[in-house]
C-alpha cells in the first residue's frame, strides 16, 4: 500500500522537497510535445509550470491518466485532468483510488470521536474491541494514538504486511476468500508483535485497519458512513466513496499495470491484472480504500488549516503533535495521519502523505506558505523504471516558478 514517502526517504532519514520545503532543484527535464494530450479544466497562465511538470512526468513514464488540484490561501486556483489515452477523458472531478491518502481521513475520524467525548486517544485498543485471545501479552500497550502514529508494534519489514497476505490468512484460519477485516485481526492476534508498542516507528497498514474497526465499534456506524456523516458532508464533499476491487464507480478512471497475479477475491487461482483482484479493497477500507478527485482532496485538506466544526483547535493540535518516538532527521515525524516536517516561517510545518497500490500512485502536500496540492495517477509502474516519487520535487519546482497567484476561487465550480 504505502511507498516510502518521496524520493530517497525512509522514516528516520527524511529528505526531499515536500518533507523539507527547502530543497532547490528537482525539475523534470525533457519535452512533453510528443504525446497527444486530452486536458480538461481551466488553464491558468500564471500556473503553466504545473501543467508542464505534469505532462513531462506522465509522458516519461507512459502514464495514461493523471489529475492535479492546487490551492493557495484556501482558494482552488488550479484543477486539471490529463490523459494521453484517446479513449479516456479525465475531468477535474474524475475519481481515482487514493490508496494511503485514506489514512489522514481515518485519523481525523478517530480525532472527531475523541473531540465528541466518545473515546480517549490513549485508551488501549483491547479496551474497545472484542479481540480474540492474543498471542502477545503486550497488546494492552497498543493505544489508539499509537495505531495512528504507526507505533503499534507491527513491522512489515520483519513479518510482512498482513493486509496483503490474504491467501496465507485464508489457509491458516481456514476461512474462504475474499477476506473480511476481522479475519486479518484474528490472524494478527495469534502472532507476536515485532516491537514493544510505543518504542519503534514502523509504517503499518494493519494499524489503520484496526483504527477503522475502532471507529465502527465506538460510533455504532459502518466506517465509511461515519466518515461521510461527520467529516465529508459538512464540507459539501459528496463524490468520495469506498472503492471496489473489480467494478468502478460512475466517473472512476480505469487502472493500468504491466503486472498480473493470482486473485485474492476467491480460491479459483485465476491470474488477473494487478489492479483488479491481487488485493482486496474490502480489507483496505480504512488504510487505503477511498476513491476521490484531487479537488475533493484539497477541499478536504482545508480542514487542517484552521479550527472548524469538523475538527477544533485541540484536535488539530493533536494531529501535528510529536510522537513519543520516531523523530527523524530535521525533526520530521509521523503525526496522526500526516507526515510532518517543522520549518521556519509561515505555518511552521510542511505536512504530506503519499499512497501506492497496483495501478495507483498519489501524493498530497500542504506547505508552510499556505499552498496545497493533490496529484493522482492511474498507474504506478512502467517499463522505464523511473521513480514515481519524483513527482514531489517536480511539483515543488512548479510551485516555486509561480510569480503571481490568481485571486479567484474555482471551488464553487466543483461541488
Amino acid at each position: 500500500m504505502h511507498r516510502t514517502p518521496l524520493s530517497r526517504r525512509t522514516f528516520g532519514r527524511l529528505t526531499g522537497a515536500a518533507g523539507a520545503g527547502l530543497l532547490a532543484g528537482g525539475a523534470l527535464t525533457g519535452t512533453a510535445h510528443a504525446a497527444t494530450w486530452r486536458t480538461t479544466g481551466t488553464a491558468v497562465a500564471a500556473l503553466t509550470a504545473f501543467d508542464t511538470q505534469m505532462k513531462t512526468f506522465m509522458q516519461a513514464r507512459g502514464i495514461p491518466a493523471g489529475q492535479l488540484a492546487v490551492t493557495y490561501g484556501g482558494r482552488l486556483v488550479l484543477a486539471r485532468g490529463y490523459s494521453t489515452d484517446s479513449t479516456l477523458t479525465v475531468q477535474p472531478t474524475s475519481l481515482f483510488r487514493i490508496a494511503s491518502l485514506s489514512k489522514p481521513i481515518t485519523a481525523a475520524a478517530v480525532l472527531r470521536l475523541a473531540q465528541d467525548g466518545q473515546l480517549a486517544l490513549d485508551t488501549p485498543v483491547t479496551s474497545i474491541l472484542d479481540l480474540p485471545a492474543t498471542a502477545d501479552a503486550r497488546w494492552p500497550q497498543i493505544t489508539v494514538r499509537r495505531l495512528l502514529q504507526h507505533l503499534g508494534g507491527w513491522d512489515r519489514a520483519i513479518s510482512g504486511d498482513p493486509n496483503f497476505a490474504d491467501r496465507t490468512i485464508s489457509r491458516v484460519l481456514g476461512v474462504p476468500l475474499e477476506l473480511y477485516p476481522d479475519d486479518v485481526i484474528r490472524y494478527m492476534a495469534g502472532r507476536r508483535l515485532d516491537h514493544t508498542p510505543g518504542t519503534t516507528y514502523a509504517y503499518s497498514n494493519f494499524g489503520y485497519l484496526l483504527a477503522g474497526r475502532v471507529i465502527e465499534e465506538v460510533s455504532g456506524l459502518a466506517y465509511a458512513d461515519y466518515v461521510r456523516q461527520k467529516l465529508l458532508a459538512p464540507l459539501g464533499i459528496t463524490r468520495m466513496a469506498q472503492g471496489w476491487s473489480i467494478a468502478r464507480h460512475t466517473g472512476e478512471v480505469p487502472y493500468r499495470s504491466q503486472y498480473s497475479g493470482v486473485t485474492v477475491l476467491d480460491s479459483s487461482g485465476a491470474t488477473v491484472p494487478s489492479p483488479y483482484g491481487t488485493f482486496s479493497m474490502r480489507v483496505h477500507g480504512a488504510n487505503g480504500g477511498w476513491i476521490a478527485s484531487a479537488v475533493d482532496l484539497v477541499r478536504w485538506a482545508r480542514v487542517f488549516d484552521q479550527p472548524s466544526a469538523v475538527l477544533n483547535s485541540a484536535s488539530l493540535g493533536q494531529v501535528f503533535a510529536q510522537p513519543e518516538t520516531g523523530i527523524g532527521s530535521g525533526g520530521s515525524y509521523y503525526g496522526l495521519g500526516w507526515l510532518v516536517r517543522p520549518v521556519s516561517g509561515g505555518t511552521g510545518r510542511n505536512t504530506w502523505h503519499d499512497g501506492s497500490l497496483p495501478g495507483t500512485y498519489t501524493l498530497m502536500v500542504r506547505n508552510y506558505q499556505g499552498a496545497s496540492w493533490a496529484v493522482l495517477f492511474n498507474q504506478r509502474d512502467d517499463a522505464s523504471g523511473l521513480s514515481y516519487s519524483d513527482i514531489d520535487a517536480a511539483l515543488w519546482t512548479a510551485y516555486r516558478a509561480v510569480t503571481s497567484w490568481p485571486s479567484g476561487d474555482q471551488f464553487p465550480s466543483y461541488f
